[in-house]
This record gives structure tokens, C-alpha cells and sequence, in this order.
């Protein structure tokens, strides 16, 4: 199998090229550094499979240029796929595979970093000690012992940051259609309206959905404590991003720590520190003392690309050897 790999890194290399010299894999890649859109796709002509990360376009039209390039499987690096239109592959015939939990722990330690980073400042401090500034004005944070974390999801990234809370010495309130098991005398489940309310700490971890989005909104903020500290890790449209600058200009929140943000397509793992940056939402979030950003790295770890990289892997092996598919998804 040859599979062209898009909107590919120097780090996709060290873990991919390992695997692909193994002669069980029976596969060859071709790596681009382009990501993948309507432009790039007939690039993929000659490949049996393309793989894609979060960032690619995988519009319908985007997937009838890959149909057309003889392209029947579509590996997506990744464990969101909602970039993907599942209607229009399952329409083509192109078979999607996903990476469902690469390193669930990577995320929610990030995102327990973005909560401490917004809460105690600590980017504000590096600035100011490196400037040989040693006072605490503007620095007061707030307890997380014996405060209540709310986890929205509790799959295996939002069990993965409950835990966590819980370590803390948190009370820990969840909000999820499905009950996890494993968290039982860990989470109390409650409905999303309760969590809102009580919680000290809302960290966001469900799939971005129809109903899921814009999930945090003018109406359920009006719900959530005026200290809190609101995190997102999962996807930014989770988010109404109006709704959270009105927020914060009315000094709503004691922190915003945000890995994803709504419109970041196009400058995501993109480097702009020489150019003009055209996205009008991050300047305007990162004038508020009390929100820290990262650029989506919530899941970059070595474990976490290791793991991705096996995935990836077996899933085209099943693939191509006809095996039951673990991790197909489906419109």
C-alpha cells in the first residue's frame, strides 16, 4: 500500500518512517508538507490511501478529487473527524479510519496546565520576573483544593482530566449522554445546567456535534460562577467566541485557558511570528490579563505521537488485509 501523507512536520517523520520500515506494514509513504485541500489533492494520484490530520480540508469536494485520484481509504492521524464529510465518503467509497485515543492523558494534562497557567498567571510572572520585576500585584490566584471541576464529556480525555481533579481534591461534577463506568465514586453526573452553576473549574471534552456547538453561549456563561475558569482542549466551536470576549469584558472569569479556538483553520501549526496575523479573534483574546492560548499542541507528547503513529499503521494493515475495521467511522 502507498499512502500519501499530507501537512506533514519533521516530527511526523521520526515516527512514521520507523514504522514503515517494518516489512509487516507492507506499505510505502510519501510525505507532503502541504495540508490537504482542493489544490493538493490530485497530489495524492498514485497512492492507494491518504493520511490527514485535523487541520485538512476533507470537504465533499476535496474527497471526489481524491475518489478521482484512485483513492479509497482515508487515514485520519487524529481522533476528531469533523472536518470530514462522512456523507460524501461513504457516497465515493472511501473507507475513514481514525485514532480514537492516542495519549487521552496528554490532553488533560494540558488542559489541567492551561487551568493553572490562567488561574495563578503564570505566564503574566515569566514576563515580569524577566523583566526583573518581582512583585505580586496582578499575580493572585485562586485554590483548587477542596474546589468543584466540572468535566463536560467524560470519554477518555474528559476521564483521564476527572481524574486528575479528583487527585487535586476536587469535587468533581460530570455532564455526558452516556455514563462511564470506571468513574464511578470519582464524578457525580449531573445535568449540564447544575455543573455550570456549581463549578469552579469547567473543562470542556465532548465532540464538536451540531448540538454541541456553541455549547458555551451567552446563556449558559450567565450560568457559570463570575470566578470560574473555563478551559476548552477539545474543538473551539464549542465555544461561542462573541459571547466569551463580551464575557470577559464584563471581568467574567478568574481564567480562560484555551487550546482550540473558534476560525483557527489556517494558521494552526503555522508560524507567523514574522508576518501580520489576519485572524481578528486571537488579539483580541490575548488582551485579557486572564486568558492564556496555546496553538492546538494539547496532544504533543512523544507517547501521544508514538501512539498515533501505530495506529495510523494498523489501520491501513487492516485494511489492506481485509480485517475488521476497529476504528471506521461512518456518517
Amino acid at each position: 500500500m502507498k499512502i500519501i501523507f499530507y501537512g506533514t512536520r519533521e516530527y511526523d517523520h521520526l515516527y512514521f518512517d520507523l514504522l514503515a520500515a517494518d516489512p509487516d506494514y507492507d506499505c510505502t509513504i510519501r510525505f507532503l508538507a502541504a495540508n490537504l485541500d482542493a489544490d493538493t489533492a490530485p497530489l495524492a494520484k498514485g497512492g492507494d490511501a491518504v493520511c490527514a490530520f485535523v487541520n485538512a480540508d476533507c470537504s465533499a469536494p476535496v474527497l471526489e478529487a481524491l475518489a478521482e485520484a484512485g483513492i479509497r481509504l482515508l487515514l485520519m492521524r487524529c481522533a476528531g473527524y469533523n472536518n470530514v464529510d462522512l456523507g460524501a465518503a461513504a457516497r465515493l467509497g472511501i473507507t475513514v479510519l481514525r485514532v480514537p485515543g492516542y495519549s487521552p492523558e496528554a490532553v488533560a494534562e494540558h488542559a489541567m496546565a492551561l487551568a493553572q497557567a490562567a488561574n495563578r498567571r503564570i505566564c503574566k510572572a515569566y514576563i515580569k520576573v524577566r523583566n526583573n520585576n518581582f512583585a505580586l500585584d496582578g499575580l493572585l490566584g485562586h485554590n483548587l483544593y477542596g474546589a468543584c471541576a466540572g468535566i463536560v464529556g467524560t470519554g477518555r480525555i474528559g476521564a483521564a482530566m476527572a481524574r486528575i481533579c479528583h487527585g487535586y481534591g476536587m469535587t468533581v461534577l460530570a455532564c455526558d449522554q452516556y455514563r462511564n463506568p470506571p468513574l464511578e465514586g470519582i464524578v457525580r453526573y449531573v445535568e449540564l445546567e447544575e455543573l455550570l452553576r456549581a463549578a469552579d473549574l469547567v473543562s470542556l471534552h465532548c465532540p464538536l456535534t451540531a448540538e454541541t456547538r456553541h455549547l458555551i453561549n451567552k446563556d449558559t456563561i450567565a450560568l457559570m460562577r463570575d470566578t470560574a475558569i473555563l478551559v476548552n482542549t477539545s474543538r473551539g466551536a464549542l465555544i461561542d467566541t462573541a459571547a466569551l470576549i463580551d464575557a470577559l469584558r464584563a471581568r467574567k472569569f478568574a481564567g480562560v485557558g484555551l487550546d482550540v479556538y473558534e476560525d483557527e483553520d489556517g494558521q494552526v501549526f503555522e508560524d507567523f511570528s514574522d508576518d501580520v496575523l489576519q485572524n481578528e479573534v486571537v488579539p483580541v483574546l490575548l488582551s485579557f490579563p486572564n486568558v492564556v492560548i496555546t496553538s492546538h499542541q494539547a496532544f504533543f507528547t512523544r507517547t501521544a505521537l508514538q501512539s498515533i503513529a501505530i495506529t495510523t499503521m494498523e489501520n491501513a494493515r487492516a485494511f489492506a488485509r481485509g480485517e475488521p475495521l476497529a476504528n471506521e467511522v461512518r456518517a
